[in-house]
């Protein structure tokens, strides 16, 4: 049996979150893990201009815990429990910081204030960082009503730490020079 792929249930502004309760598609939580899925979105391009197979390796696997929390965001935990499955667990944070402080290590130290781009890879991974901190600040308003596990915060927050340190890995890989802001060359 094929699977359609719509099911004109969300033809009038609403949709369904795990568990089936319906919500508006403008509700704080639609935007949250919506945020979320663009970031995923956003690092499925940015593993195109990757190529160590080392950085595409946890960029997938970033992308599967994104999948997870957006799962997570999409469950009304007091109406459905949320499956374990769906819950970001402390080794993805620790898998983070590791690789972090790897790429710290092999690149040279941070003197100035970086500016977005360089490569492209690095220019995606920005994009990918801001989307990530929008994320953020999306399920910080979301929080504000609901409940919001803290690991997710946790991993957003050292994903978009992540980010920043694969893009200057990328640049320095590649050669190129970063931008540095000057206060003073406006």
């Amino acid at each position: 049996m094929k699977m359609k792929i719509y099911t004109k249930t969300g033809d009038e502004g609403t949709t369904s979150l795990y568990g089936g309760t319906r919500v508006s598609k403008t509700s704080p939580r639609i935007e949250a893990y919506g945020t979320v899925d663009e970031l995923n979105s956003n690092i499925g391009l940015l593993i195109t201009f990757v190529k160590s197979l080392d950085d595409i390796e946890v960029l997938e696997r970033v992308q599967r815990t994104l999948f997870a929390l957006c799962s997570n965001l999409a469950t009304d935990a007091t109406q459905t429990e949320i499956p374990s499955a769906f819950q970001i667990r402390q080794d993805e944070i620790e898998y983070l910081e590791e690789k972090i402080d790897m790429i710290t290590a092999a690149i040279p130290p941070q003197t100035s204030f970086v500016l977005p781009g360089g490569t492209r890879g690095c220019a995606q991974a920005h994009i990918c960082r801001t989307v990530c901190r929008r994320a953020e600040r999306r399920i910080l308003t979301l929080r504000e009503t609901v409940e919001v596990e803290p690991e997710i915060l946790i991993f957003l927050n050292r994903l978009s730490d992540y980010l920043f340190i694969l893009a200057r890995k990328l640049n320095f890989v590649e050669g190129v020079r970063e931008k540095i802001w000057n206060k003073t060359c406006r």
